[in-house]
């Protein structure tokens, strides 16, 4: 497909790139012409096929404040090329913590430094790169989406404590962000997955697949399809929203 021109080109600023959820995306968002900067805590594998390259991709540790401002600094310097304009931002990017074994880590079982690098990574690096990015995003009339989980709203047989408070707190942030940006155009939403197959997958899911309405995995690409509705027009007037994206699983 022929691509627009450079500066009327839509950008889309994507964190948790490299697999799953985050490499579905960059391919959905890619295939529909956009420009797709991508980062992750690896630098740009030499032998990713994605023609865009390291050029589009930035190198940070959303675990260190230092750096992600760092990163902050060098996306708004990118994003000069596109006028200063930022039309999507998806925060996806988490980590979620596991005990001897694969075993889930409770209350109990998080240590402090433990509970304070998730929620660095999982809730304060979003609302740093959102608040970073505002005039970018204002100047775009952008969309923020937020990656919570489903483990968020109920104790998870494989989820841990840290993950599961620190997606909650997303959610709620969601709301705050919604009310504060919605004023500068910026629409912001949040997508809460259930069971997708992706490589996170912990042994034993098959038993909470059983458990679901219609019986079957999600796929990262039916949750990329969600993320690109929300940064799309066809999405204008939703804001604040949290989208159910796991078969049923959550009634």
């Amino acid at each position: 497909m022929t691509q627009p021109a450079n500066e009327d080109r839509k950008t889309l600023i994507l964190t948790g790139a490299s697999r799953g959820i985050g490499h579905a995306t960059v391919k959905r968002f890619s295939s529909a012409g956009w420009r797709v900067i991508t980062c992750s805590r690896h630098p740009f594998p030499e032998d990713c096929p994605w023609d865009a390259g390291p050029e589009d991709h930035i190198q940070v540790d959303l675990a260190d404040p230092e750096n992600t401002r760092a990163a902050i600094a060098e996306m708004r310097e990118r994003l000069k090329a596109q006028g200063g304009r930022l039309n999507a931002l998806v925060n996806n990017a988490a980590i979620s913590p596991k005990g001897p074994g694969g075993s889930r880590l409770g209350v109990f079982e998080t240590d402090l430094d433990v509970w304070q690098k998730v929620f660095q990574v999982n809730f304060f690096a979003s609302a740093m790169l959102a608040r970073g990015l505002v005039e970018e995003l204002r100047a775009g009339q952008g969309s923020v989406v937020n990656v919570t989980s489903i483990a968020g709203e109920r104790v998870h047989p494989f989820a841990g404590s840290a993950y599961a408070t620190s997606k909650a707190a997303l959610a709620a942030l969601t709301r705050e962000m919604a009310s504060d940006f919605g004023r500068l155009g910026i629409r912001v939403n949040a997508i809460s997955p259930g069971e997708i197959d992706t490589a996170i997958l912990s042994p034993g899911t098959e038993k909470i697949v059983a458990e679901i309405p219609m019986q079957r995995l999600g796929k990262p690409e039916e949750v990329a399809r969600t993320i690109y509705f929300l940064c799309t027009e066809q999405s204008s007037y939703v804001n604040g929203a949290e989208i159910q994206i796991n078969g049923g699983q959550h009634v």
